[in-house]
């Protein structure tokens, strides 16, 4: 069940309102892992790194255990550590404890900010999944979490689509608050747009990015977000 947003519905006039909030800084790209990492993907990802500006890139393996899930992060973690590239993992805080990660992204049933906090240490960056709730973006920001993740904006074949929030939550969550968000979900550069303009901090990117030339990809990327 849906809870009500104790914050009452947005009026109209904001509803339509998708003007970035320039104090905030510009919008960066935070690559996700396509589920096979392994083969030629770490020079696959070398490749997209060295294209572009990447703020974060999160490995997100399914169905491996934890041994294996280290061995094919490492390398990956190297890769992002030698260009300053933050490396999180996905669901996993025993996982990103073991590999000393950059931070970790919590679905709405891996785990809670605090416990990931407590794990972690002082410095990590930890993402929680919003879907398009308000209620629970509020809640993450309040259990300390780095940013916030709404989505899935565009149809996607990474995973299965639930949520479809409209980009005005990206607004109304930049005018309340300083915790960073994230748009996910089918995101490319040919439609990436408003939701820059509707004040994501971060777009967090797979599809458009592995499914074809990954350098050209985030050269595009790079020119939108500028």
């Amino acid at each position: 069940m849906d809870i009500e947003d104790p914050l009452g519905p947005l009026d109209p006039g904001f509803a339509t309102r998708f003007v970035r909030d320039d104090r905030r800084p510009p919008c960066q790209l935070y690559l996700i892992s396509p589920l096979d990492v392994g083969g030629g993907f770490p020079d696959r990802l070398a490749r997209a790194l060295d294209a572009g500006p990447v703020a974060a890139f999160q490995f997100r393996v399914k169905d491996v255990d934890q041994h294996r899930a280290a061995a094919l992060a490492e390398p990956l973690q190297r890769i992002c550590s030698d260009r300053d590239v933050a490396f999180l993992v996905n669901d996993s805080i025993g996982l990103a404890k073991r590999l000393g990660a950059d931070g970790v992204h919590l679905g709405q049933d891996d785990g809670d900010p605090r416990e990931a906090r407590a794990a972690l240490g002082p410095d990590a960056q930890i993402g929680v999944t919003c879907h398009d709730s308000r209620h629970l973006a509020m809640e993450a920001g309040e259990a300390g979490a780095d940013y916030v993740a709404f989505g899935s904006f565009y149809p996607t074949t990474t995973k299965e689509v639930r949520h479809r929030p409209e980009p005005v939550i990206l607004s109304w969550w930049t005018t309340l608050f300083e915790v960073p968000c994230v748009a996910i979900g089918g995101i490319t550069p040919a439609n990436a747009a408003p939701l820059v303009a509707a004040g994501a901090d971060f777009l967090a990117v797979s599809g458009a990015v592995w499914s074809g030339d990954e350098a050209s990809a985030v050269r595009a990327f790079a020119e939108l977000l500028g």
